[in-house]
């Protein structure tokens, strides 16, 4: 803990800037570990089948990913330098504790660019084989990094490794900080959001594309690969929530009666569909009841801690948690139906389904995901408040207690602005001039 104290808006200012850089950043890391995969199945399904398609959308998507990696290399290291900067009360006390995550994430990271590299410039140099094999260690080292930020993360919700004397860290096990308690749900629940995001973006820019008339097998393949991808994991990320929210309930109770909007302690607590906080009551919500109760333990009769067992000053703001939760769990049950729509079409023709309005529903599909991850790190992140580590450290307490943390804020949004048109501006010039230059799409609309 520092010994002075931010003021309140260099505070506010700290906070945003975080969550900014990680907002914009989490995309990118979700590119970063889905692409790859999708990508070497596509030149594995070309080279088993001698079909040119397959491996044209692999090499297409591979120069995506070089651009995104390298644009989101640079994000990474901006956040890298901000945990220090903006965080000197945690990192500080804190990062002997949970040095090792951000180490190994390191090691993952060069790994990720060195064989990234190889598999970009080496596509017509090494034999086929040999070049998807090069690709393998980014799609592992892709998850690995995630898995590792991730579990420094659920630290952060769940501190072990340290014991504490007189407010000093001692008896550091790194190994038990980086495989504590939430590291499980956490990791997959993220691990599975990065793949379903990579998966619905990618295929709603084909969606778009066979929306303007460019029916041919190319956008039909590069709608269909990763849609397929993505909406097989999705009851998959949905039985993993349900896994996370039960974990909640015995250990951040607190959260999860954020969640949910459970003020008072009790069983058979209904599950409540929408709904706004208003005082110490969520109100206008559909409740099903015991549902909440069934979900947790299976029975009407398990009891739900609510927030009259946390005091009012350690409660997380209820409002941005729950509105968090339900719009992430209700795109989460919209993409379900886009995925059960595909698998029935599928099912009975082997096609994808031609009405305008499931192309629309892709092309919505990959903003849709991004929101919806974007408002689970908001429900991870700021249910876990007022801790920055939970039950030892508030976030008010490791701030910078520098004047002028508003100015970085700025500079950072204003830096962020740069990146963003040149990497949206860089990859629709790749997407057109690879259409006009593919062999198989010769006579094709463009």
């Amino acid at each position: 803990m520092l010994t002075s104290s931010a003021a309140p808006l260099d505070l506010l200012a700290a906070r945003d800037q975080m969550a900014i850089s990680l907002g914009w950043h989490i995309i990118l890391a979700c590119l970063g570990v889905g692409m790859p995969a999708l990508t070497l199945f596509a030149e594995w399904r070309g080279l088993r089948t001698g079909d040119e398609a397959y491996l044209v959308l692999a090499r297409r998507w591979a120069k995506a990913m070089g651009v995104l990696f390298a644009v989101g290399a640079v994000s990474g290291t901006i956040l890298s330098f901000e945990m220090g900067i903006l965080w000197p009360g945690l990192m500080g006390t804190y990062g002997q504790v949970i040095g090792l995550p951000f180490t190994m994430e390191g090691i993952a990271f060069f790994v990720e660019a060195i064989f990234l590299g190889i598999y970009l410039y080496a596509w017509d140099r090494l034999p086929p084989r040999r070049h998807l094999l090069a690709g393998v260690p980014i799609v592992v080292a892709g998850v690995a990094s995630a898995f590792f930020v991730v579990s420094a993360n659920a630290w952060m919700n769940q501190p072990r490794g340290f014991d504490l004397a007189s407010g000093r860290v001692t008896g550091v096990d790194p190994w038990a900080a980086m495989f504590n308690p939430a590291t499980p749900p956490e990791t997959i629940h993220m691990i599975l959001a990065a793949f379903m995001v990579s998966g619905y973006l990618i295929s709603s820019v084909y969606a778009v594309g066979m929306l303007r008339g460019r029916r041919d097998r190319h956008h039909r393949l590069g709608l269909l690969i990763p849609l397929t991808f993505a909406a097989v994991l999705t009851p998959l990320q949905i039985a993993a929530g349900d896994y996370a929210a039960r974990f909640l309930a015995g250990n951040q109770p607190a959260k999860l009666a954020a969640l949910e909007g459970v003020y008072r302690t009790g069983s058979h607590v209904p599950l409540t569909l929408g709904g706004v906080p208003v005082g110490d009551e969520l109100r206008y919500g559909l409740e099903v009841p015991n549902g909440l109760s069934l979900l947790v333990g299976d029975s009407p009769g398990t009891v739900i801690t609510g927030l009259d067992r946390t005091p009012v000053a350690d409660r997380p703001p209820v409002a941005i948690v729950h509105l968090s939760f339900d719009v992430m769990v209700g795109i989460g049950f919209a993409l379900l139906a886009l995925g059960a729509w595909l698998a029935l079409v599928w099912w009975r023709r082997r096609d994808v389904p031609r009405p305008r309005w499931f192309l629309r529903a892709v092309a919505v599909s990959g903003v849709a995901a991004c929101c919806a991850l974007e408002a689970g790190w908001v429900t991870t992140e700021v249910g876990r408040q007022p801790w920055i580590v939970w039950g030892h450290l508030r976030t008010a307490d490791a701030v910078n207690p520098a004047p002028g943390l508003l100015t970085g804020l700025i500079v950072v949004l204003a830096v962020y602005v740069v990146p963003t048109i040149g990497t949206v501006y860089v990859l629709r010039r790749m997407a057109r001039t690879d259409r006009r230059t593919a062999p198989q799409e010769a006579g094709t609309p463009s």
